[in-house]
């Protein structure tokens, strides 16, 4: 039986204000976080052009992979320069920059925040499961961000980088285009490892079924590879590593839906225990 509500009941005025705080303080977080980023401009930049080297960790690790395999296999140096072609476009794309970390790295109290500002309107259990629930997104985001850092943005950049049509047409990629494709790149995966819990609340609501995800692997396996190659350049090697994954994700949204479908387990309960 669910315990009973708080039993303070704010008008819609100290609700605002309320959220007028706490917007406050989540600014106030997330902007001296995204002073320090500034402040660091060395380490900041270092740590987001590194998928644009060629020796980038990523390139050495699939090295050594395919080395451990009895493969001769080795990646060929490439240099692509990158441009800012506006006065201030350094500047300001520094300042972007350090407020997208920021929000990045204050993620994790923006979570809290919100939390403490909707648990007065939830029951015991619920706050509990709210948590368990947040933190499993929270993590998938982070899974998602490691995911584009390592895989998919430096090989897209060192092919789309790379590409030319013409040995008379030279590449010379802006800051603001890279910094854009990197967001971009990783916002979309961030969202796309959210499919377990997507998966999970449809299975709640009787949308799908276990046994419906299960039927359709094959169908599935064929649109998860068409997402791949529509996020990614295409190369093969490119398709095979985001497409790894993307279908594990499925496989496990399986196994979330068949735990919500349990009539004698909490749902919530049950998609914590998966992780």
């Amino acid at each position: 039986m669910k315990s009973s509500k708080n039993d303070e009941m704010l008008t819609f005025g100290g609700h605002l204000e309320v959220l007028r705080r706490m917007l406050f303080r989540i600014i106030a977080v997330a902007g001296a976080i995204a002073m320090v980023v500034f402040c660091f401009k060395e380490t900041t930049w270092e740590v987001l052009l590194a998928p644009s080297e060629w020796d980038f960790c990523t390139y050495r690790w699939l090295e050594s992979a395919m080395q451990a395999m009895g493969i001769d296999f080795h990646f060929e140096a490439f240099n692509v320069q990158m441009i800012a072609t506006d006065l201030s476009s350094q500047f300001m794309t520094h300042i972007t920059t350090a407020v997208y970390l920021g929000l990045l790295g204050a993620s994790p109290y923006i979570l809290y925040e919100l939390f403490r500002f909707i648990s007065p309107a939830l029951y015991e259990n619920e706050r509990k499961y709210s948590v368990q629930v947040a933190g499993i997104i929270y993590v998938l985001f982070l899974l998602g961000v490691l995911m584009s850092y390592f895989v998919l943005f430096p090989i897209s950049f060192r092919f789309l980088g790379t590409y030319s049509v013409s040995a008379k047409v030279v590449s010379n990629i802006t800051l603001d285009s890279y910094i854009s494709t990197f967001v971009s790149l990783t916002l979309v995966m961030g969202i796309v490892f959210q499919l377990p819990v997507i998966a999970f609340f449809l299975g709640k609501l009787g949308v799908v079924t276990s046994e419906m995800l299960a039927r359709y692997r094959k169908h599935s396996f064929i649109v998860i590879m068409l997402v791949a190659a529509i996020i990614t350049p295409p190369d093969l090697m490119t398709l095979i590593l985001v497409t790894i994954p993307l279908y594990l994700l499925y496989e496990v949204s399986i196994r979330v839906v068949g735990w919500a479908e349990r009539p004698k387990e909490n749902g919530v309960a049950s998609l914590y225990s998966l992780m």
